[in-house]
């Protein structure tokens, strides 16, 4: 008798241990989805402040390209034209 309750002591033990390490796993797991969130979120902060970044430069480009800064004269001049040829648009829309 005293095998079967080896037996089953050793398997108490065993399922025991198991049930630990699946409520340690569970403790990771959320804390690992946890820094997940959080990395999302601060990606996200970090794409945001890029995409900030990139329309001020592009604003300053265009500024200096106004101000007369040889470097971007042609992309300002082909902006304007676009802009005219939008507004003689407009014009003959109206007119119509």
């Amino acid at each position: 008798m005293s095998k079967i309750e080896d037996i089953v002591d050793a398997l108490e033990n065993k399922i025991s241990k198991i049930l630990h390490k699946q409520e340690a796993l569970k403790q990771a797991n959320i804390k690992l989805s946890n820094e997940i969130e959080q990395q999302q979120l601060k990606l996200k902060k970090q794409e945001e402040e890029i995409a900030d970044w990139v329309d001020k430069h592009n604003t300053l480009k265009m500024a200096n390209s106004i101000l007369g800064s040889d470097e971007n004269k042609r992309e300002t001049k082909l902006k304007i034209n676009a802009l005219i040829r939008d507004i003689d648009h407009c014009i003959g829309q109206l007119s119509e």
